[in-house]
């Protein structure tokens, strides 16, 4: 019945910041088919069938006390091509990230609202 993951949505209190780093960071390319909405956001197309969806709205759960490391958290897991770029990445803008604790090779780190992600080497 379940054929896939069609997307995943995240909130986002600033877009601009958010924009930064899914296409700056990460290079995912917006998807212009996005609707006219009541919020502000933008759809990436990650694979053909597959998206991430951010929104701006308020968080329900600002300051909520998150787990240092990804993976004991909610998250979603991206398959990349090279892992070494994307440490290259995260590492030329900052952001702090863990290696995963099975021994995996696989990094987390949280965007700019602290989703936890996960990047596992396809």
């Amino acid at each position: 019945m379940i054929l896939g993951l069609h997307h995943a949505t995240f909130l986002t209190s600033d877009l601009d910041k958010s924009r930064q780093f899914y296409e700056g960071v990460l290079g995912l390319r917006i998807d212009k088919n996005r609707p006219e909405m009541s919020f502000e956001g933008v759809w990436y197309q990650i694979t053909p069938a597959q998206q991430l969806h951010l929104m701006l709205l308020n968080n329900p759960e600002a300051g909520l006390k998150r787990p240092q490391h990804g993976g004991r958290d909610r998250h979603v897991a991206f398959a990349v091509s090279e892992m070494a770029l994307l440490i290259e990445r995260l590492n030329g803008a900052g952001v702090t990230y863990t290696q995963s604790q099975s021994g995996r090779l696989a990094v987390f780190c949280r965007d700019p609202d602290g989703n936890a992600l996960e990047f596992i080497v396809a």
